[in-house]
């Protein structure tokens, strides 16, 4: 049985959520609407590599 290949796009949209939650957890800025310099683009990042996976996803 072969592995499975890895999927390069899941990997880094689950990499940006887990430090796009750990900067929000820590940061009372980014816990309101508007994200703080560090942290922005953080968010951005993870937004971006969201919206293609579900993009992705859709056209399966």
């Amino acid at each position: 049985m072969s592995a499975r290949p890895t999927d390069d796009l899941f990997v880094r949209y689950m990499k940006a959520f887990e430090d796009s939650s750990k900067h929000t957890a820590d940061c009372p800025a980014c816990q309101g609407e508007t994200p703080c310099a560090e942290g922005a683009p953080i968010h951005e990042r993870f937004a971006r590599l969201q919206d293609t996976y579900i993009a992705r996803q859709k056209q399966r």
